[in-house]
Formats: structure tokens, C-alpha cells, sequence
């Protein structure tokens, strides 16, 4: 389900939508809004597919803009069936509600005609291929590497559907802000697609350079540098980036685990969590081409409320922003930073290479009390471990979602006003 402020947006967009529309009880209006609602999304879908940058703040971040860009597309799709199954029982309707001759679709002749009859010919099998992109989106069956190639049909599926709406559209709606705020999102829809299309998306942040080192820091954990050179514009600590190593594969997001060192040298700690990255250590070597899309991300565990507690949790590889924030403060030790309890979640801390490294950061950084959670040992950490004391409390979560759920739950068991923060990889 959407979080809450992703739920909010969704509501938003569809309060907007509709207070252009006009109400009525008839066939028509039943069948046009249904396809005006389901457009209008299929375009927003098609807008957030494209990364802008100025969304970022307002949205909390590219993780977040992913979520919505998720829903959007479930709600067009949605919207979409509706407006196949209202046509499919159009007898029914218009004797059940009656008729708006108002609504009628266009009439055309000529060249516009054989257009609306090719676009109205386009509306079912494109709400096929919809629905089925969708699916295999949400139900995670085909591998990504696969995935990924059919998901880039969407663009084409996308302005077939566009003309049908278009083209189909009452006449009537082009002298009302009702089809003045359908055409607009179809430009920006239409406009996102030939991006896509044309693989021009995040172009303007994108940047080459070449990995430098490459090293299994332990069984499942691949250290991987990069140097960018002086064309990387910098990063924030806890920020991510979308590496590109194989052309084919395309692009993962990583989480950069260093601070920003104005070297253009940047690093990522990458766990064998898939095929793809279980291949890494042996496919990648140093002087290979690398290219980064980014940075991205609004982790930012400086930005926490005045007077707040501030509790950091990590499990596994979910350590990585966490790393960079630490080397952060290492390089700016004259900075006054607040009291942090840190909490690291591992699977055998004996044979893990992050504890030591951890150890050595923190104990050059005063303010941060590190506590290690062994689970081989029996050692799972629970929202009473966290040690609250106080009644402003900012988590800042970087790990399995299983945990993520269980702490969340134990906190709201609190009596305190808890702000729990977690960046949501989900590209798909």
C-alpha cells in the first residue's frame, strides 16, 4: 500500500482532476470520465518516468517519486478497465441512466476519419498490453533483465492510447478546461515518451568514468571505486546514484558510501542480493567504463528536529548510507553534530568486515554510540533495544523490510512522537 504522504498526492491528483469535470448521471458521462481520469494518470505515469529533478523535494526524494510513478500507473490502468467494461455494458447503462447526446464522440470525415476509426481500433489491444506490462510489473515473475526490455514498449502503448483519447474525445471538450487539462497532460505524456523513446532520460546527470578498484570485502560484499574525475557535480552523504556498468544490463541503484571529497573518487558496497550483482566480482574490473546518473536521494539524517533524539538502525548492506555520513563527519570534525545511537544489524559480526570499519569511524566520532545486533548470536533488535529517552525520537532505517515493519510496530507502542525515515528501493 502507497504510504501516507504518497496517498495524499494520489488524492490530490484526483480531486484536481475532477474539479474540472462537470457531473452528470448518463452513459456518456460515465464512459468519458472514466477515460479522462484514466489518460490523465496514464500521463502523470508517463511525466514521472521521466526523473525530474524538481519533484525530488516536494515528493521526498526519487524513491518516493517511484512509488507514485507505481500508483499512478495502477489507478490508470484501473480507470482504464472501467472505461472498457462501461463500454462493454452500453446497453444497460443508457437504459438504466439514459443518454447525453453532448458527450457524443467527435464526428469526423475525410483523413480524420479513417484516424478516429484507426484510433478507436488501437483502444482494446492497447488496454491488453497495458494490463499485462502492469501485472509483470507488480507480480515480479520475469527476471529484471528481461523486465526492463518490455517495459519499454509502455512509451509506444502509451501514445496509442493518447490518439485514441484524443481523437475520441466530445467535441465539446475543447471549449472547456475539462479537455484543456486532458490535452495539456497528453503533451507532457507524449513529450515524456519520445524521452523514453530516445533514451534521453536523466541525460543532463549523467556522467563517465572509470572503476578504479574492485574488491570482495567478504563472501557477499563487493567494494567497487570509482573515478569520475572532476565532472562529478557531488553528492550529499547518504545519497544514491543509478550505475551503469553494462550497457545491456542497464542501470541499478547503489547507495554511495563515501563523503564527498571534491576527488571525484566516489564508492559503493555492493551485496550479492541477485544474478546481476552476484556476477559483479567477476565482471568488473578496474579501468572498465562506468556511468552514474544521479545523485539522488533526500536521506539526509542531518536534516532530524530540533531537540530530537536521533536513532540510526542498519541491517546487512543497508550500513552503506550510514558509512558516508560517518566519513562526513570525520572530514568535518570541527562541526557540532548531536548524540547518535547507531544500531547494526548482521548475520555473523565475527567474519564481518563493516564491523571493524565501523569501530574504527566511530571511535573517532564521540557522539556516536554504536551497539552491534548479531542475529547468529540471538541477538535481533527490537523497538524496546532502541533506548528511547526522550519524547522526540527521528529513526533513521536502512535495511530489510521485515524489520523495518517490526520496529514500526514496536514503536507505535511508544508514548513518544516518533519520525521514522526510510528510502523505498523499489524501481519497478
Amino acid at each position: 500500500m502507497p504510504n501516507l504522504r504518497t496517498s495524499v498526492v494520489l488524492f490530490l491528483l484526483l480531486a484536481v482532476q475532477l474539479s474540472f469535470w462537470t457531473p452528470g448521471l448518463s452513459y456518456e458521462q460515465f464512459l468519458t470520465l472514466s477515460g479522462y481520469l484514466a489518460i490523465n494518470f496514464m500521463s502523470i505515469t508517463m511525466l514521472l518516468a521521466t526523473r525530474p529533478g524538481w519533484l525530488e523535494s516536494p515528493l521526498g526524494g526519487l524513491d518516493r517519486m517511484y512509488q507514485l510513478h507505481k500508483w499512478t500507473g495502477i489507478l490508470a490502468v484501473s480507470f482504464a478497465l472501467a472505461h472498457w467494461l462501461i463500454e462493454m455494458a452500453d446497453d444497460a447503462l443508457e437504459a438504466l441512466f439514459g443518454s447525453d447526446r453532448s458527450l457524443k464522440e467527435a464526428n469526423f470525415s475525410g483523413v480524420l476519419d479513417s484516424l478516429q476509426d484507426g484510433a478507436e481500433d488501437l483502444g482494446e489491444p492497447g488496454l491488453y498490453l497495458l494490463v499485462f506490462l502492469v501485472v509483470i510489473t507488480l507480480i515480479r515473475w520475469v527476471p529484471y533483465g528481461y523486465w526492463r526490455y518490455l517495459h519499454r514498449v509502455m512509451p509506444l502503448i502509451y501514445l496509442a492510447l493518447a490518439a485514441h483519447a484524443l481523437l475520441l474525445a466530445p467535441l465539446l471538450w475543447w471549449q472547456q478546461p475539462t479537455g484543456w487539462l486532458m490535452a495539456l497532460l497528453i503533451v507532457g505524456g507524449a513529450t515524456a515518451s519520445l524521452q523514453s523513446l530516445t533514451g534521453k532520460i536523466g541525460r543532463s546527470r549523467r556522467y563517465k568514468g572509470l572503476v578504479q578498484a574492485v574488491k570482495q570485502t567478504s563472501a557477499n560484499i563487493t567494494e567497487v571505486v570509482c573515478d569520475m574525475g572532476k565532472r562529478w557535480p557531488g553528492h550529499r552523504a547518504g545519497q544514491f546514484a543509478l550505475v551503469t556498468f553494462d550497457r545491456l544490463e542497464g542501470a541499478h541503484p547503489f547507495s554511495l558510501s563515501c563523503a564527498d571529497n571534491a576527488t571525484g573518487q566516489l564508492s559503493f558496497q555492493i551485496k550479492a542480493l541477485g544474478d546481476y550483482t552476484r556476477k559483479i566480482p567477476q565482471q568488473l574490473h578496474s579501468g572498465q567504463a562506468v556511468t552514474l546518473e544521479g545523485p539522488y536521494g533526500r536521506f539526509d539524517l542531518d536534516s532530524g528536529r530540533k531537540n530530537a533524539q536521533q536513532i540510526w538502525v542498519a541491517g546487512g548492506i543497508g550500513i552503506t548510507p550510514f558509512l558516508a555520513v560517518l566519513d562526513n563527519r570525520l572530514i568535518n570534525k570541527e562541526k557540532r553534530h548531536s548524540a547518535v545511537t547507531l544500531h547494526y544489524c548482521t548475520a555473523g559480526a565475527v567474519n564481518d568486515p563493516m564491523v571493524t570499519r565501523l569501530q574504527q569511524l566511530t571511535e573517532q566520532l564521540p557522539e556516536i554510540s554504536l551497539h552491534i545486533h548479531d542475529s547468529l548470536q540471538g541477538q535481533r533488535l527490537t523497538a524496546s533495544q532502541l533506548l528511547i529517552h526522550a519524547p522526540k525520537v527521528d529513526v533513521w532505517f536502512c535495511g530489510p523490510q521485515g524489520l523495518a515493519k517490526a520496529l514500526r510496530s514496536g514503536l507505535q507502542q511508544q508514548s513518544v512522537s516518533v519520525r521514522f525515515h526510510q528510502e523505498i528501493f523499489e524501481f519497478r
